[in-house]
């Protein structure tokens, strides 16, 4: 199997761990968050004391802040926030209003906006200085991890600091933060005609247009050249849209109908032959197609293999066409609904060229990673991203905020929305810098990172009875503990903490027997299980019929996902279609089916083949005058031939066309057909 030269390892990027990449370091170990009612020139003083006394030298300096100039030196304007006001029809962004005090300018100013840190903790700390990194003593320096290889055992104190207010539980009222206005860009649902009656040939040629279609006809064609020039040996002639769209139509058709290998589907003279793919394309057409097909222009990818090993060099080159027009169609071509869910997706594949991932807990644990944002109502991939290490994103937050932020993009959904995350992505930052965009966030969230309460007081014990709850809120974020089987953490900005709502569970009495007993659950964890679903619909609707198979070029793995794409959100737009039009929307077989036929440019029903009545005997040339019945038309009989006799007769069979004799004192027709060796063969006369 070819493949890249460049070899890598693989990302450490397993679900579940406290490890991905460099979000550790960039959430937790340098970032810090500011909180009122600290003091800050206390904390500034506690700090030139401890660099006086670790360092030995003067302390750095703390370049002061000019009144109402903000930490990037623009001018602040001391006037209260804006009020949001409704949109009409259009995206307004809005940047966070929220700005430290004038006395807290000399302790931000030599800040990353990222290293803002909590005035709560205790700044004190001689080791680890906002300021100044390396440590105090020398022999501590082993214990600072580097930002390249982080490691899963760190020797770093975790700096998450206590929450100054308990725990509180469901007695607990709770106001909730205000709802968002929901007001997205467009109209959400298919962005077409709803009146117009769309086939799914035209649905899927929303994705797949004539133009990307052409573009990748032009690429293919210079693909198979370059091969041939290469040595390659096969027969090629230059690929045309419609037989491009036959090709994809043939794919379908093996999705459809599965067999062992791809040459099954041309097996003739057998029981198990197929005779459709032959009427369509040969076999090594398809093949030679299958071979050459290539998304970007090979002279352009020679230029940018020049380039590895320096910062220019694309990995995703080879995808870019194909996979920016299917996401610009996917955006264009439908507008979600206001619950969105942002998860990953895997496409199996086992190529070795540094994008490989392995995720322990997935159903696909070996492919390519996907970050995907879809509708959690219906399944629709709205956006995606492909996932190629830690430059994915050129932001620096860590890959679990910078990706949520590259999906999520106001400008392009509107305000409003619900974004469900589970806790991979999730964290007090993110859900922060959401709601500053005028979008809620809600998902499950691990303890472990920053910015998540620490305090002890009334807090959930592993003695704490199932359906007990915990919650405190941060302004507009809250944070949820329930126990049930196990202990649930999530954080939310949509919704309160509790609402009155119970869920049922089996309890085992102590007699041995089974009970239901009804619990509380928090408000988030009911709307989190009903809307986290979005990704996994998704994934679920591309298995039934997917295009998917082993490929020599790990790029056409991802040509293929991007073919399911395209039919899966085509039958979702046709069953909202559907739906506002109140018609019965074709199954997802039944639509899949249409496309091919369509595809194909054939009908769907074929003419059935006339029933054969048997083995009888009929006149060889029907005459309408009875004197001639018996003379014309005449052949030599067949087995009279074999025997040494020459006799003619009018008479032949239906079914083999030979000419038998049929009269009382010798049937001819009854002995050919009943004789041993006689097999009913295709008779051709002499005279043909």
């Amino acid at each position: 199997m070819e493949s890249d030269t460049e070899m890598e390892d693989f990302d450490s990027s397993e679900e579940g761990s406290n490890w991905s990449d460099d979000s550790y370091l960039a959430d937790e170990d340098f970032s810090f968050d500011y909180q009122e009612g600290v003091d800050p020139h206390e904390d500034a003083l506690d700090w030139e004391e401890d660099s006086n006394e670790s360092a030995g030298d003067t302390p750095p300096r703390v370049t002061p802040r000019k009144e109402g100039q903000s930490e990037s030196g623009v001018k602040c304007s001391d006037s209260p926030e804006e009020p949001w006001l409704p949109c009409k029809g259009s995206q307004s962004t809005r940047t966070s209003s929220v700005k430290p005090d004038e006395d807290e300018a000399p302790l931000l100013s030599t800040l990353h906006p990222d290293q803002q840190r909590s005035p709560s903790v205790n700044l004190s700390t001689k080791t680890y200085s906002p300021r100044k990194r390396v440590p105090a003593s020398p022999s501590l320096k082993s214990k600072v991890p580097r930002l390249s290889t982080p490691r899963k055992n760190s020797r770093l104190p975790h700096r998450t600091t206590e929450s100054d207010q308990p725990w509180k539980t469901e007695e607990h009222p709770d106001e909730g933060p205000q709802p968002l206005r929901f007001c997205p860009s467009r109209p959400p649902g298919p962005q077409v005609d709803p009146s117009a009656m769309y086939s799914p040939l035209d649905l899927f040629q929303m994705f797949f247009t004539k133009v990307t279609v052409r573009t990748l006809c032009d690429n293919t064609n210079r693909q198979a050249a370059r091969n041939i020039g290469r040595g390659k040996k096969f027969k090629w002639i230059d690929i045309t849209v419609k037989e491009f769209y036959k090709f994809i139509g043939l794919v379908f058709f093996t999705a459809l109908v599965k067999t062992r290998a791809i040459s099954d589907y041309w097996i003739t003279n057998s029981i198990f032959s197929i005779p459709f793919p032959a009427t369509v394309m040969n076999r090594d057409r398809y093949r030679i197609i299958s071979w050459n097909i290539h998304m970007s222009d090979p002279d352009e990818d020679a230029v940018n293999d020049s380039k590895k090993g320096t910062p220019e060099y694309d990995r995703l080159f080879r995808l870019k066409p194909l996979m920016n027009d299917i996401r610009h169609a996917c955006m264009s071509c439908f507008h979600p609904h206001r619950n969105l869910a942002v998860d990953e997706r895997m496409v199996a594949s086992k190529a070795r060229n540094g994008l490989i991932e392995y995720i322990k807990s997935k159903p696909t644990k070996f492919g390519f990673k996907i970050f995907v944002l879809a509708d959690s109502s219906n399944g629709y991939t709205v956006d995606y991203t492909v996932y190629i290490g830690k430059n994915t994103f050129p932001v620096g937050f860590g890959i679990c905020h910078d990706s949520v932020m590259s999906l999520v993009r106001p400008s392009v959904l509107g305000s409003g929305y619900h974004v469900y995350l589970d806790n991979y992505f999730s964290s007090p930052k993110l859900f922060k810098d959401l709601f500053d965009m005028k979008m809620g966030a809600c998902g499950t969230m691990r303890e472990g990172r920053l910015g998540f309460p620490r305090s002890e007081e009334n807090a959930l014990t592993k003695k704490s009875p199932r359906g007990s709850l915990r919650w405190i809120r941060e302004g507009s974020l809250l944070f949820v503990k329930w126990k049930d089987a196990r202990e649930v953490s999530m954080g939310t900005t949509i919704h309160q903490a509790y609402g009155g709502e119970t869920i049922k569970r089996k309890r085992k009495n102590k007699d041995g027997k089974w009970s239901h007993e009804s619990i509380p659950v928090p408000t988030p964890i009911l709307e989190y299980n009903k809307n986290m679903g979005g990704v996994d619909l998704s994934d679920q609707l591309i298995t039934y019929f997917s295009a998917h198979r082993k490929t020599m070029k790990w790029y056409r793995t991802l040509f293929y996902h991007f073919v399911d794409i395209a039919t899966t959100n085509s039958y979702i737009i046709h069953k909202d279609l559907c739906k506002v039009n109140k018609m019965q929307p074709m199954t997802h077989k039944e639509f899949t089916q249409a496309l091919v036929a369509q595809l194909c440019e054939v009908s769907i029903e074929t003419q059935s083949k006339p029933t054969n009545t048997g083995h009888t005997p009929v006149p060889i040339k029907p005459v309408a005058d009875k004197s001639k019945r018996s003379s014309a038309g005449r052949k030599r009989c067949e087995l009279c031939k074999k025997s040494g006799h020459s006799k003619d007769t009018p008479w032949k069979c239906n079914e083999c066309g030979i000419p038998l004799c049929v009269i009382p004192d010798r049937n001819c027709f009854h002995d050919w057909h009943n004789l041993e060796g006689m097999a009913p063969v295709e008779y051709q006369s002499s005279d043909s």
